[in-house]
């Protein structure tokens, strides 16, 4: 009897404990299955900035060489050992500056034979001319025939075109004699010499280079403009009623920088232009004329070029960065009053500094997704930190080549 009631209140306490190990499992479930509950994430941010406007100059960006305003070979124009080297290699010089000697002596001698044949061809002349005139008294009165006084006429016109041979004479000979001194013919830079003290120079039928002068002060920067460059040139020029030939050259800026130099510090102006294409490239050749007093530009470095060929008096800029790429051409990203995010096809134009010129397809009041584009996307909602775009960030100028504008489409 007393063991059926132990098993009794044994089995009360299993269902008791079963009871309350449910209760504690579906509390803990229910605790469980609140905290699982899903929560929307909260929109990401992004910056967004309304186009910056502004005027800004459109500019054709270009590559080039820069050449020598002048330069000129040294060569020896008569025959002889050449005595003297009366510079230094790489020397400045002056216009007029005794470069090289040539012996001398037999050009100093034919110069005075011919000084002597003129002086006695000279005296001939006087004494026929003294004789005509005294001809002519004498046929005046009768006393000689006619003849005798135009035959002495004829003499004396023999013997003036014989002075005057003598005298063409002297001056070649004095010409021949200056060429043994080889002078500079502009100012400039003078390149080592070519030959040394000795050599025999100026051979017959040979040229003997002797060294170079180059003139680099101003230097030109030559560059070539392709087809559809200069129409779009000549399409801006015709809307402000010019063109490339009435306009003047000198009046068109120029800019140029070398490849270690930011932007383009050398300022200079239009000095050529081609008056025709090159069939066989599709280009125009062109040319800029600078100040070079420094010396700091070399004939024959590579430059980038920039010259103005628009203007815009109030164009819309947006952050370069901000502008993406598709099928369907150049797109930004903007938001919308409800923040939700737009894609806008935009058509580009030239880039200024760290912006770029949009030509269309953006209005001025448009907040356009400047940073976090990568967060951002159409249809999506975000939670735009706006933000000003200011001109310090269009003044910023590139130093490289790669972003000139597409002519075309300015």
């Amino acid at each position: 009897m007393l063991m059926r009631r132990l098993s009794s209140s044994s089995r009360k306490s299993r269902r008791l404990g079963a009871a309350l190990f449910a209760a504690i499992a579906a509390a803990a479930l229910a605790g469980c299955g609140s905290k699982n509950a899903y929560v929307k994430p909260p929109p990401p941010k992004v910056t967004v900035a309304q186009p910056l406007q502004q005027p800004v100059t459109i500019y054709l960006e270009l590559t080039g060489n820069t050449a020598p305003y002048r330069t000129a070979n040294l060569v020896a124009r008569v025959q002889g050992f050449l005595e003297t080297i009366d510079y230094q290699d790489g020397a400045s010089v002056k216009t007029g500056a005794q470069l090289f000697g040539i012996e001398r002596a037999i050009y100093q001698a034919q110069l005075d034979q011919a000084k002597a044949q003129l002086a006695k061809d000279q005296s001939v002349l006087a004494q026929a001319q003294s004789n005509l005139k005294r001809y002519q008294t004498l046929r005046q009165q009768n006393s000689i025939a006619a003849q005798q006084a135009e035959d002495q006429a004829f003499v004396v016109q023999q013997n003036q075109a014989t002075v005057d041979l003598d005298k063409a004479n002297v001056d070649t000979a004095n010409i021949n004699l200056g060429y043994t001194k080889v002078l500079a013919p502009f100012d400039g830079v003078v390149t080592n010499h070519l030959v040394d003290i000795g050599t025999l120079v100026g051979v017959a039928g040979t040229i003997t280079p002797l060294a170079t002068i180059v003139q680099t002060d101003p230097i030109y920067a030559n560059f070539t403009v392709s087809e559809p460059q200069v129409l779009a040139i000549q399409h801006n020029l015709a809307e402000r009623g010019k063109n490339l030939r009435t306009t003047g050259l000198s009046d068109i800026p120029v800019e140029i920088g070398l490849q270690n130099e930011e932007g383009y510090p050398h300022k200079g102006h239009m000095d050529y232009v081609s008056p025709q294409l090159d069939t066989a490239t599709g280009t125009l050749a062109a040319r800029g004329l600078f100040d070079n007093k420094d010396h700091a530009l070399l004939p024959g470095l590579f430059v980038r070029i920039r010259l103005p060929v628009g203007h815009h008096d109030d164009a819309l800029l947006t952050r370069d960065d901000a502008i993406g790429t598709s099928q369907e051409g150049s797109y930004v990203l903007v938001v919308g009053p409800d923040n939700v995010v737009e894609r806008k096809i935009v058509k580009t134009g030239q880039k200024q500094g760290q912006l770029r010129i949009i030509d269309s397809g953006l209005a001025a009041s448009d907040w356009v997704v400047t940073e976090g584009v990568q967060r951002a996307f159409p249809g999506a909602k975000v939670a735009p930190q706006q933000t000003k775009l200011t001109s310090d960030a269009a003044n910023q100028s590139t130093s490289g080549g790669t972003n000139a504008p597409n002519p075309a489409a300015q």
